[in-house]
């Protein structure tokens, strides 16, 4: 295969460009054919998520009927200014956004519905790594060169040089490839680990950790950098010393897949290598089905006629697994439970992975934004795209960045009733965070307040450093890790010299934080960072809908918080106000066999919770727990609120006490605030809403 010449012209005007401004207005006059220019455009929408791009009721489209619904999720000022097909039907080829465009889901259906759309070109001042890379796999071009614009309102011609300049070398050749398959099938063939042999066809697995001594040369490194230097494969436009920005691929211990992607990969690979191919490692692939248990019961895709479209699309997983032999984990329903002999394991994705197959020092890779999750354990964990992950089945070859990291120290304990999640939200809320500064960074969580945490409360840090935008979380493993290993999973691990960042080590960025500061914390909805002490929140929040658990909140001591929350009110003789919906929704099974043997379910059964088995369910708006109108108001444990990510009604994040406390005054309302509130009711008395 021959690539283009940087030369090439890639896109000629005329071009209509849409601009995303904030004003829903401006973007239906352009949908209407008036042209505009970014002046009058201004000011433009920051944090386009990927829930927005392409609802995630529609994900189970993967043909050309994706480009239907590119933005039909879009916000602009409380409006949804882009109906289906009218992207397509304007026959924009350039789309022009602000900070942080793409922000969310690993879910390469949004670059991929924009250029099915016809777009050619995205031009934004900032992306989200997932998003960026997604397009390049895809062959959509990205840049943040706002020059451009003028260019092409003067009718001069682009070329893939103006394109992709600035980028990484990787990035710019996968791009005149016209997209990662394509790239791989010609270059990564002899792609190796450094020191084997260059004429290795196959890329052989790697030695294990155990018997690896560290390298002699690596110096002021952070343990990010040394994991990944271990993981590196020799290959074609990577570096033999990566730099920060570089381009290069690693050979991952585990890669993992769920329902929403697998068909889609599986017709990329059939695509690119016809009906026969093979994959690298099949046992080191882990494919999970977690969003789909209570399908029937998504108000979003009953709602859209699209419960067929998801049974095929865990069909086609099922068949997939079984023609490669892969070893797969299945959620299951309310009924299945009842049938269930107590053998099937199963849960969301990534907390599965910390829960069985993560190790300290490895490399885990999914098809999940929250992949991070595995970070607790000392991991370098990231999600992918579709892409990404088809050609990590075939080739072996994870494709990363070598990136900055982040140094957050932690001070302190936390005071009662403060959680992980309260952590996140406050660091959500800083103004580096906010403007942009932690995209594609590595999160790098340290001091002595880490000690004081558990690995559930770990995993809510790294998990949610996809929020941060960065590429992952990481915290150094510690006698905590082995405690968890051993007493969870059976096993006994021996922390190496290596595993921890080196005392002179470079960070890009370094926070502070004194734990025993932290207030609870809610944030409004529309946006993780949105966030404010309870205790500043001025307005009286009532609400409808409570809602505990996905992979962030549903781990063991997050039941925990809600059994305690619950067991308090029961004891006070408090009830869930009329009106209200609580729901609490296990992680893993085996949270939820935890959770029965200490007799949490009873607690839960007699305040009246709707109890939901293992899987991904409000969060990502695909079971009960999801708004069905814009007027109510949602009290979440989840990571993330988005427009429309969890239903059309208002979200507000919160930690599992809070949501539980919200849940028994009807209101937002932390833990200590409810009993404060109770004891000057005095005891005989019901909290009113």
């Amino acid at each position: 295969m021959e690539l283009p010449s940087p030369d090439a012209t890639v896109l000629t005007t005329p071009l209509r460009v849409l601009y995303l401004s904030q004003n829903p207005a401006l973007i239906r006059r352009q949908l209407c054919g008036e042209p505009l220019s970014l002046n009058q455009a201004v000011p433009l929408r920051d944090d386009v998520s990927t829930d927005e791009i392409t609802p995630v009721h529609i994900m189970s489209h993967y043909d050309d009927t994706l480009g239907d619904f590119a933005h039909s999720g879009l916000r602009c000022a409380g409006e949804d200014p882009i109906a289906r097909r009218s992207l397509r039907q304007g026959g924009f080829q350039v789309l022009v956004a602000g900070r942080r465009y793409g922000k969310g889901s690993s879910r390469e259906h949004s670059p991929t519905a924009e250029k099915l759309a016809g777009v050619r070109l995205v031009i934004a001042e900032s992306f989200e790594r997932i998003y960026r890379q997604n397009a390049d796999n895809i062959g959509l071009f990205t840049s943040t060169d706002f020059n451009l614009l003028a260019r092409i309102e003067r009718g001069e011609k682009i070329t893939v040089s103006d394109l992709v300049r600035g980028r990484d070398d990787l990035a710019a050749s996968i791009l005149l490839a016209g997209g990662l398959l394509r790239w791989g099938q010609q270059f990564l063939a002899a792609a190796h680990p450094p020191g084997a042999a260059s004429n290795d066809k196959v890329i052989s697995p790697l030695k294990s950790h155990q018997s690896e001594s560290p390298r002699q040369d690596a110096v002021h490194q952070t343990l990010f950098e040394k994991i990944l230097a271990r993981h590196r494969l020799a290959a074609p436009f990577t570096p033999e010393q990566p730099q920060t920005g570089d381009g290069l691929f690693v050979q991952a211990e585990w890669r993992f897949i769920h329902e929403y992607y697998t068909g889609m990969a599986d017709t990329l690979m059939r695509g690119a290598l016809g009906e026969h191919f093979t994959l690298q490692r099949p046992e080191q692939i882990v494919v999970f089905e977690d969003h789909t248990s209570y399908v029937e019961e998504s108000p979003a895709h009953v709602r859209g006629g699209l419960i067929a479209n998801m049974h095929a699309m865990s069909r086609a997983q099922r068949d997939f697994a079984k023609r490669h032999g892969l070893r797969m984990h299945r959620t299951l329903t309310d009924a299945e439970v009842l049938q269930d002999d107590g053998s099937n394991v199963a849960g969301i994705s990534h907390a599965m992975m910390t829960e069985h197959y993560a190790l300290p020092g490895q490399v885990v890779v999914g098809t999940d934004s929250h992949t991070p999750h595995s970070g607790a354990l000392g991991c370098v964990s990231f999600g992918v795209g579709t892409t990404d992950m088809a050609n990590a089945f075939v080739t072996g070859a994870v494709r990363v960045r070598w990136t900055e990291c982040v140094q957050v120290q932690l001070q302190g304990q936390m005071r009662p009733g403060v959680t992980a999640k309260d952590l996140m939200l406050h660091l959500l809320a800083m103004p580096w965070i906010c403007e942009g500064h932690g995209v594609g960074k590595v999160f790098e969580f340290t001091g002595e307040g880490i000690a004081h945490l558990s690995t559930d409360e770990r995993a809510t840090l790294t998990n949610m450093c996809a929020e941060l935008g960065g590429l992952t979380g990481i915290v150094a493993p510690d006698l905590e890790t082995v405690r968890f290993l051993r007493e969870r999973r059976g096993v006994d691990f021996l922390i190496e010299d290596w595993m921890h960042s080196d005392e002179d080590a470079c960070f890009a960025h370094q926070m502070t934080l004194d734990l025993r500061m932290l207030q609870p914390m809610v944030a409004r909805p529309g946006d993780p960072g949105q966030g404010l002490a309870l205790s500043d929140l001025a307005e009286r929040v009532k609400i409808d809908i409570a809602y505990g658990g996905s992979c962030t909140a549903g781990k063991r001591e997050d039941f925990d918080h809600y059994h305690a929350v619950l067991a308090w009110g029961l004891k006070q003789g408090l009830k869930v106000p009329e009106g209200v919906q609580v729901f609490l929704q296990y992680g893993t099974t085996a949270v939820r066999d935890y959770c029965v043997s200490l007799g949490y379910d009873q607690i839960f059964a007699a305040m009246g919770v709707r109890i939901l088995q293992p899987s991904c369910g409000a969060c990502a708006n695909c079971g009960p727990g999801s708004s069905t109108n814009p007027a109510q108001v949602t009290v979440s444990a989840i990571n993330r609120n988005f427009p429309g990510r969890s239903g059309p009604g208002q979200v507000w994040l919160a930690s599992p006490p809070t949501v539980m406390a919200s849940a028994l005054a009807g209101e937002l309302l932390s833990f200590e605030a409810l009993q404060r509130r109770f004891k000057a009711h005095g005891e005989s008395e019901q909290v009113q809403r």
